[in-house]
C-alpha cells in the first residue's frame, strides 16, 4: 500500500495576540461547531507537519487533559487528520 499525507483539517481558533506579537490560542472550534477550551499552551515553535505535510508554527496544547498539536500557517489554523492509505 502506498501512503499519502494525512488530511489537514482546518479549524477555527479563538486567540489573543499579545503586545509582543505572540499569539495565544484559547479555544479550538471544529468545523461542525463543537469547541473546546485550550487548558494550556505547552510549547510553541516552528515545525513541519509530518503527517499532513507543510510547515508552520506548532502549538503543543493541553485540551481536556490531552496533548494535541495545533498548527498555524499562512493565517490559517489546522490539525492533522489520520493517515490516508491507498
Amino acid at each position: 500500500m502506498k501512503e499519502r499525507f494525512a488530511e489537514k483539517i482546518y479549524i477555527g481558533v479563538l486567540a489573543v495576540t499579545q503586545p509582543d506579537g505572540s499569539i495565544v490560542p484559547l479555544r479550538l472550534i471544529w468545523p461542525d461547531g463543537r469547541n473546546w477550551e485550550i487548558d494550556r499552551v505547552l510549547d510553541v515553535r516552528p515545525g513541519v507537519a509530518r503527517k499532513a505535510g507543510g510547515e508552520g508554527v506548532r502549538y503543543l496544547c493541553r485540551i481536556s487533559g490531552h496533548e494535541r498539536e495545533l498548527w498555524y500557517a499562512h493565517g490559517q489554523w489546522f490539525v492533522e487528520g489520520g493517515e490516508v492509505k491507498e
